[in-house]
């Protein structure tokens, strides 16, 4: 039996922080508690967690407060990401290099750089872009969970590339289920 795919405590960490944003801290642990994700209380992960888990909260989340409300939550979980990448994870050379560079090379270096580290985001699924006009992400999803959970790649992607590549980025997205994989395009107007 293989290993299962992990990806960053991110994922849910900045899910539930979005939520205490959205809902405020007592009704968000009441709404983590009704979706049976009440464990993360006082108790959010601090290595590398199983895919499965992120996935479980998303569907979860999808399935109490719908669509519409779970996009929010997971596109603000995503730009808080993004904000802790910046902070944390990305070496402060590297932005600064990055932001010397006119916009399509920038664009390019930066996801060269994010597809050395693509796993610990797309977990078992597959992360790629190419150089269109204009260029575009795709992360397809292949463990089982709901389209909406596109939404949190949304808003990563974009919180980077506007602190990064050009602060004018728009993105338009294209989230579909085909048979068992969610395929998030991404078209970047950088």
């Amino acid at each position: 039996m293989s290993t299962p795919s992990k990806i960053g405590p991110n994922s849910i960490i900045q899910t539930v922080a979005a939520l205490e944003a959205k809902f405020g801290k007592k009704e968000a642990e009441v709404l983590l508690k009704k979706i049976g994700q009440g464990h993360y209380i006082g108790n959010l992960p601090s290595e590398m967690i199983e895919e499965s888990k992120f996935h479980a909260m998303v569907t979860a989340l999808q399935k109490e407060i719908g669509d519409k409300v779970t996009a929010g939550i997971l596109k603000e979980s995503g730009e808080r990401t993004a904000r802790y990448l910046l902070k944390v994870r990305i070496p402060g050379i590297f932005q600064k290099l990055v932001k010397l560079l006119p916009s399509r090379p920038a664009f390019k270096l930066f996801l060269f750089a994010i597809s050395k580290n693509a796993w610990t985001f797309a977990g078992s699924g597959e992360f790629s872009y190419i150089m269109n006009r204009p260029p575009e992400i795709t992360v397809k999803v292949t463990y089982p969970t709901h389209p909406v959970v596109g939404n949190f790649y949304l808003g990563t992607f974009t919180a980077l590339l506007q602190e990064l590549v050009n602060p004018k980025t728009k993105i338009k997205t294209d989230i579909r289920q085909e048979k068992k994989i969610i395929l998030c395009k991404y078209r970047c107007e950088i």
